[in-house]
């Protein structure tokens, strides 16, 4: 006799949880004589919650997760959430009803909404995928090598051109000979390589230029020179591609604070700029304690953070002057190191679950390069790109993005 769907859940939820309950007992009894109750519960409540984690996952929610456990914080919440009530509810001379349905009540609460995340992440998985992109086309001959590569292969949907870039002009050629020729946006670049001697007050570095615009006396002072430099970026591109409609997103992303973007949009008009990149990333699904220890330590995190708060502010004013970008983007929280799984968790976070244009299609970033012998860029130029440049990360993102 088959259960009806609601009651074949509680009994599966029931069982799950009445396993968790004989671990934590037997973890108690076991530990009874080498640890005090204050050391032996905590250990036997954890036990007690990883049986619960992974046998919610892989049964009680198996139609939500697919058979995949959950992500793990979605544990550590659960540990942490529960440790601190139970340790709560005895100093509040909780009744023993409270005491006993409090961490069941928070349990199942807990673990549904698991559930209900795990379900819509498998849902974007199953959609639309996102677009790869690659930035810093004309950098160096080695990172034009690359980005050609993966166009040419399919695995590459667009890239942004650095006009001032030492071989920018031979990879639009080779670009333009694509058997299918893919958007290429401008890669506006104003901490480095902009090379105009008339613009000696530009801040180099997006820290700089951030305090910049908080500050009155600053913006004014610069917003000229900015204005300059775009407008020398958007002929120089012009010249290259000889295309008037106009692709934009920036070298470090610079294009995002808030001084820049006053520029970009005063020129959108006359200049003919339609698409404008934002940074909103979705945190990836399934990444290992060591992928985040790698984001913390190479500052992917903090640079998430800033961006994601520059993005919301950004796209209202994109929106208000008609200027299109796109929906998801993934890039940031591993920038510099978007390879194998980190690589592959973004890519698969970043899918849309619902058709849309292009224009709005989410955008995964990546900097590839291959190796060569002899390394070519313009280092004076470009100073702050030389460490990654000459890192094996690029060549690792390279590789990566073949695979996917």
């Amino acid at each position: 006799m088959k259960l009806p769907a609601a009651l074949n859940r509680l009994v599966r939820y029931s069982s799950i949880g009445l396993i968790a309950a004989v671990i934590h007992a037997s973890v108690l009894l076991g530990l009874d004589s080498w640890f005090p109750l204050s050391l032996a519960n905590p250990i036997g409540f954890l036990a007690a919650s990883i049986a619960g984690y992974l046998g919610h996952a892989l049964l009680t929610f198996r139609e939500e997760t697919g058979g995949r456990h959950f992500p793990r914080r979605w544990l550590l919440l659960q540990y942490a959430m529960n440790i601190s009530v139970c340790s709560l509810l005895p100093l509040l001379d909780a009744p023993t009803v409270v005491l006993v349905l409090t961490p069941t009540v928070l349990n199942a609460l807990i673990w549904n909404r698991a559930a209900r995340f795990s379900a819509k992440a498998r849902q974007q998985q199953i959609g639309q995928p996102p677009l790869i992109h690659a930035d810093d086309l004309g950098l160096a001959e080695c990172v034009d090598a690359a980005i050609l590569d993966l166009a040419q292969s399919g695995r590459l949907q667009g890239a942004s051109l650095l006009v001032n870039g030492p071989s920018a002009a031979n990879a639009v050629k080779a670009w333009r000979n694509l058997a299918d020729p893919l958007p290429l946006t401008l890669h506006c670049c104003l901490t480095e390589g902009h090379g105009l001697p008339n613009c000696p007050d530009l801040p180099t570095g997006f820290g700089n230029l951030l305090l910049a615009s908080l500050l009155p006396w600053q913006r004014r002072r610069i917003a000229p020179q900015l204005r300059t430099v775009l407008l020398q970026q958007i002929s120089r591109y012009r010249q290259l591609t000889g295309l008037q409609s106009i692709r934009l997103d920036g070298h470090q992303h610079i294009h995002l604070v808030p001084l820049v973007l006053d520029a970009v949009l005063d020129l959108s008009n006359t200049e003919s700029i339609i698409w404008v990149r934002t940074t909103r990333e979705p945190l990836p699904e399934g990444l290992s304690l060591r992928l985040w220890w790698r984001s913390l330590q190479t500052g992917g995190l903090v640079k998430w953070l800033i961006l994601q708060l520059l993005s919301g502010l950004a796209t209202p004013r994109l929106r208000r002057a008609g200027l299109q970008t796109n929906r998801r983007f993934a890039g940031v929280l591993f920038s510099g190191s978007m390879f194998g799984t980190a690589l592959r968790h973004s890519w698969i976070t970043a899918h849309c679950p619902n058709t849309i244009r292009r224009s709005s299609r989410p955008v995964v970033l990546i900097h590839p390069a291959q190796r060569q012998n002899k390394e070519f860029m313009d280092q004076e130029a470009f100073q702050q790109s030389v460490t990654f440049f000459k890192s094996a990360n690029r060549q690792k993102e390279w590789t990566s993005a073949q695979q996917l």
